[in-house]
């Protein structure tokens, strides 16, 4: 049975560890949260169906529900984009960081209902083992965010579950090419899109942008 943030488990690192040596202090959680923050981790995640008010502003209903809530000691921080994968099916999503969980540790995840399902899950079984990992910085780049909006909006029953940098072109000093590539998947099918967004670099206008399936 679903309960809203109920799993709360005794492991993974805790605390501020501070060692001082001489005038220095070395803040090693610090430090552990800036390796982890680059790394695939093993967690685990429940699910919620979110609520009204989140601790980053950012509704639960964004990124068409690909949302989810960390620890308060989380490497990973608000608008932080995280892909997660389900080591059993193999399946994987992009979700951004929303809101925040007490008592989580830093490999915790909260997943909204919609993620958590799209990860082959069944809510009934609440918690999932997962990877977590940050999507790598060109999944990342002001582009490609612009279109993987573009495409949410163009294909509304699919959800975004992967997508990459493909490359740029310079066509003049006033056009640069980005393009990009989608993978969207739907109860029924998996599709490819691929988009492409051109735009004056001084003045960092949209001149065109396009959007198909491969």
């Amino acid at each position: 049975m679903y309960r809203p943030y109920p799993y709360m488990y005794p492991y993974g690192a805790t605390g501020n560890n501070v060692d001082q040596l001489g005038d220095s202090t070395i803040n090693f959680s610090h430090m552990y949260n800036d390796y982890i923050r680059q790394q695939t981790v093993s967690g685990q995640a429940t699910w919620t169906e979110g609520g009204a008010v989140t601790k980053c502003g950012i509704p639960w209903s964004a990124n068409q529900y690909m949302t989810a809530a960390v620890g308060p000691n989380s490497p990973y921080q608000c608008g932080q984009t995280l892909k997660i994968r389900n080591p059993a099916t193999g399946r994987e999503v992009l979700v951004t960081v929303v809101d925040e969980t007490a008592g989580y540790s830093r490999n915790q995840i909260t997943l909204h209902r919609r993620a958590f399902e799209m990860l082959g899950a069944n809510p009934q079984q609440g918690v999932l083992n997962i990877e977590i990992s940050p999507a790598p910085e060109s999944e990342q780049q002001k582009w490609g965010g612009y279109l993987l909006k573009i495409a949410q909006t163009a294909y509304p029953s699919y959800q975004v579950t992967k997508y990459h940098f493909i490359n740029e072109k310079l066509i003049s000093s006033q056009q640069k090419q980005e393009t990009y590539e989608y993978t969207l998947q739907s109860p029924q099918e998996r599709i490819t899109v691929q988009g492409t967004v051109v735009y004056n670099p001084k003045t960092d206008r949209i001149l065109s942008f396009n959007i198909r399936e491969t």
